[in-house]
């Protein structure tokens, strides 16, 4: 995946500086003494010294997999993805100070433009990312030493612009497990936690449920209708079907109520549920 966003950037500098007939090398070499002396042409160079994880945007959670579709009972959940800085060390190399400078600023331009890398220039397993490639050019946080590293390079010290890519790795799997169609929160008074679980027989205590269906279609497979109405009958629990045709209302006492739906064209549906159900059974065809 690395090596998919070295070229990943290797094309978004050929195609906007432009670099025509390898007029100039892209590499992601180790910039060491030995190197530097075998160069015969002008070089742009991403040294990749440093990968991360970023932890500002780790989520814990998981998040739904699979286009809802399927007529089964399964949840298919998994495991946000981790987000990981890359961190290069960008040099530019030519025989002449003033032509290292003029490449230096025309790079920094291509650069600056692309704050997210256009998927266009994406190569490999970069292509449809979970998220947006984010780019940050010459932070002032990064490479704050320069000279140690051009010391550990062995090397003659010359400007080192560090370029930060944040990229999504994914080591999750899927996994499955039953929809949960009714959710039940009570509260009340209790002296018996963690030991029992249970309220104290002369407290106050109260329950509130929130359910959960899908409304589909009875021709198409199924297919789950999204953007129509849902409402508990007489009472004040409304909700709107999403892209999948999933809708969720709460928080309700325990009883029978009369679920509504209306479709886009004729009279609305009802169907008598009781909350909480047995089967949990909230869901509708039209």
């Amino acid at each position: 995946m690395i090596a998919d966003l070295d070229q990943s950037i290797k094309q978004l500098l050929v195609d906007d500086l432009p670099i025509k007939n390898g007029e100039i090398d892209v590499k992601f070499d180790l910039p060491n003494r030995e190197w530097s002396n075998k160069l015969t042409k002008p070089t742009v160079n991403f040294f990749l010294y440093d990968v991360r994880e970023n932890t500002s945007l780790r989520r814990a959670q998981f998040d739904p997999a699979g286009n809802g579709n399927a007529r089964d009972e399964l949840a298919r959940m998994k495991k946000a993805p981790h987000r990981i800085d890359c961190l290069y060390m960008l040099t530019t190399w030519a025989a002449e100070p003033e032509d290292e400078h003029r490449l230096l600023t025309r790079v920094l331009m291509s650069l600056f433009r692309y704050p997210v890398l256009p998927d266009h220039f994406l190569v490999g397993t970069l292509r449809e990312p979970r998220f947006p490639i984010q780019t940050y050019v010459a932070r002032h946080d990064k490479l704050t030493n320069p000279a140690e590293v051009w010391s550990a390079l062995d090397n003659e010290m010359r400007p080192s612009i560090a370029y930060t890519t944040t990229m999504t790795l994914d080591p999750w799997s899927e996994v499955s497990g039953p929809i949960v169609r009714t959710l039940t929160l009570r509260a009340g008074k209790t002296t018996s936690l963690p030991l029992f679980e249970g309220f104290d027989d002369d407290g106050f205590s109260t329950e509130l449920n929130h359910i959960g269906g899908t409304i589909r279609s009875k021709a198409d497979d199924g297919r789950p209708l999204s953007g129509l109405e849902v409402a508990i009958k007489g009472r004040g629990w409304f909700a709107t079907t999403d892209d999948d045709g999933r809708f969720k209302l709460g928080g309700m006492p325990a009883g029978d109520y009369t679920l509504v739906v209306w479709p886009e064209k004729g009279k609305p549906k009802e169907k008598k549920i009781s909350v909480p159900a047995a089967k949990d059974d909230y869901d509708l065809e039209l």
